[in-house]
């Protein structure tokens, strides 16, 4: 991952160097601006920048208006960073076409991992092939799940699901960001076909799906029992 470009979009000075301090430290090459106006110049004058983290409450141009018009040209990464909670402005985000939104205060090293986590998915850092939690392990190449040991057989959605989950361990994921990640933003179905696919992914994995665990109203979290 190293030399990889994050562009940091905050009108907090210290915001910034807080979250550049982090990606830092893991190689990232950190890019800032202070406003949305800033950021768009910045973005289409730079090559290469492989994620954008972007508030959302800035002068000038606020994070949606910087969204749609990178979306008009890229598919590029985008975190929204805000410090609102409000269900409308993060189911906005999505319409928009953002990865992951995540509410301030957060924990650095978090958002750091939500990062590598996007990064992977997008093959920005290239694709772990084989990934591993509580006895589950997913050789992504090969499209093949082992669960002990044992083979089983999933779907390509399902196996997808897994993925995303696996990824994702210990974060709280709503139907509406896992359609948006494991379907894709141009899905326009039902939210509970990912019940039916959880359903399926938890009976496939047997002792293994209680690691899927529902959070009522909301979705669902992978954690691997201790």
């Amino acid at each position: 991952m190293d030399n990889l470009k994050i562009l940091v979009v905050d009108d907090e000075s210290r915001m910034r160097k807080l979250v550049k301090d982090f990606l830092s430290k893991k190689g990232f090459e950190v890019i800032e601006a202070e406003n949305g106006e800033q950021a768009v110049d910045i973005f289409f004058e730079t090559k290469d920048i492989a994620l954008i983290l972007l508030d959302v409450m800035m002068p000038k141009m606020d994070g949606w208006e910087v969204c749609r018009e990178i979306r008009k040209m890229s598919q590029v990464p985008i975190i929204m960073l805000t410090a609102k909670s409000d269900e409308k402005d993060e189911l906005l985000g999505f319409e928009l076409g953002v990865d992951e939104y995540i509410t301030k205060p957060f924990s650095p090293k978090i958002l750091v991992a939500r990062v590598e986590a996007i990064l992977r998915r997008s093959n920005a850092i290239g694709p772990d092939d084989i990934i591993e939690a509580g006895g589950i392990r997913l050789n992504k190449a090969a499209h093949e799940v082992t669960v002990d040991g044992e083979p089983v057989e999933l779907s390509f959605k399902e196996f997808e699901l897994l993925s995303y989950f696996v990824a994702n361990q210990g974060v709280a994921l709503s139907r509406e960001r896992i359609l948006n990640n494991v379907w894709n933003y141009d899905y326009f179905g039902d939210a509970r076909t990912i019940d039916t696919h959880v359903k399926k992914l938890r009976s496939k994995l047997k002792d293994k799906g209680e690691y899927i665990k529902t959070i009522w109203g909301m979705g669902y979290k992978f954690e691997v029992s201790k």
